[in-house]
């Protein structure tokens, strides 16, 4: 028998061919761009430039908190770029971070040893959290850099008279600042740090008024800083506006909510006009930002005893200036005796013990205040009004209402806040 042999199909050859092709070129072509099952995407880096424009978008915005974590990125991206870390360095400034703003102006003179704002923000920085001596050496090697430089001058101002306020300034402590920010002013008078500068200057040599216009124009230019609003509102407060000196510290509240001073001025001034409940209130929340801080527990506790909370007075007091342990568990220390707020706070501790009964503690303090602060008129009459309470208790004879200043401070300047 003879086979038939069957012809092949050409339209079947060629798909055939083409299938071949196909999968031969899905394999090479198509499967390696396919990333494997359950594996993250890698998304496309942002340039540092993308970020740091972000970041200056959102500072303008007065979204500091936005910037930082914006100049933040950048410096991930290029971290051998200096300029993030001065821009970022000022943010943690205007937001209270000192040291944070240290380190990063130490990172940015690392990649540029010679950077002169660099220096300026380290100096800020370090005066600010009360490293003058370093801070004005900062500053004025700032200068030494670049003498145009107006911010750096402003700021060695500011640090100059804070060092006064705490006590080690020298002679000419006060004729450096007053020069430095004149000289910022001829550099650029219509510069935020100028008029902030000048303000606090003015501001200390008891000029309140040429301040006040200080402050005002710095907040026109950029009304996003806390501690602006903090001087316009101290300043206002010590021309006997209340009313627009709360509302300033107010609006520094929300630009850097966990900053305990504006609290503490707003619960100072209510208890100048007498409204001694908001007082308390005011008092306490400045207490929750820094519960480690002695001051705010005096200032609770002055505020307790014009409101007659006797017993509430005396155990916040008590911390203030004895020390002792917050709800925390932390150690606060007590503040030594010494004229101003600390002898504020003596004496309406030993009022508070004498109005509750309490004269084996109280007339112990009332010693201490005669033979501490001899030279405070009002300390030395509360000390004997102490005597005065306690005779009264030792007597069994009803509490008369005793004259005295209601644990009054002396005159109040408008010096930062303890």
């Amino acid at each position: 028998m003879q086979r038939r042999t069957r012809r092949s199909n050409p339209l079947r050859v060629i798909f055939l061919l083409l299938l071949v092709g196909g999968a031969i070129y899905f394999n090479e072509r198509v499967v390696p761009t396919i990333p494997p099952p359950f594996v993250p995407t890698a998304e496309p880096t942002r340039s540092p430039d993308a970020y740091i424009i972000e970041a200056q978008t959102l500072e303008a915005e007065g979204k500091f908190t936005g910037a930082i974590q914006s100049y933040g990125e950048a410096i991930k991206v290029d971290p051998r770029n200096p300029s993030p870390y001065i821009a970022l360095a000022r943010l943690l400034i205007y937001t209270g971070k000192y040291q944070d703003a240290i380190t990063n102006a130490e990172n940015a003179l690392l990649l540029s040893e010679n950077n002169p704002q660099a220096y300026a923000y380290r100096g800020w920085a370090q005066g600010l959290s009360g490293d003058y001596l370093n801070g004005v050496a900062s500053l004025k090697t700032a200068i030494q850099l670049d003498p145009n430089n107006a911010a750096a001058y402003a700021y060695l101002a500011e640090v100059l008279i804070l060092q006064k306020q705490a006590g080690q300034d020298t002679l000419t402590t006060l004729d450096e600042a007053i020069q430095a920010s004149r000289r910022a002013q001829d550099l650029a008078p219509n510069a935020m740090e100028s008029y902030r500068a000048r303000g606090l200057v003015l501001e200390d040599t008891g000029n309140p008024e040429e301040a006040l216009q200080m402050f005002q124009e710095a907040v026109k230019i950029n009304p996003n800083i806390a501690d602006l609003h903090v001087f316009l509102g101290r300043t206002y407060r010590a021309l006997g506006d209340n009313v627009n000196a709360v509302k300033e510290f107010n609006q520094a509240i929300p630009l850097d909510p966990t900053n305990p001073l504006p609290k503490l001025y707003i619960s100072r001034t209510y208890a100048q006009i007498g409204e001694f409940v908001r007082a308390v209130q005011y008092g306490q929340q400045a207490l929750k930002d820094n519960p480690k801080d002695p001051f705010l527990y005096g200032n609770l506790g002055v505020m307790l005893y014009k409101n007659k909370q006797y017993e509430e007075a005396v155990a916040v007091l008590k911390i203030a200036v004895q020390g002792g342990t917050n709800e925390a568990g932390e150690v606060v220390e007590g503040i030594p005796l010494d004229y101003g707020r600390p002898a504020e706070f003596y004496y309406t501790y030993g009022l508070a013990l004498a109005r509750i009964g309490e004269c084996g503690e109280a007339l112990p303090i009332s010693q201490l205040l005669i033979k501490g602060v001899r030279n405070d008129e009002i300390a030395v009459f509360n000390a004997q009004e102490i005597i005065n309470i306690c005779q009264q208790v030792s007597a069994s004879l009803p509490k008369a209402t005793v004259t005295e200043t209601n644990g009054a401070p002396a005159t109040e300047t408008p010096t930062p806040a303890p």
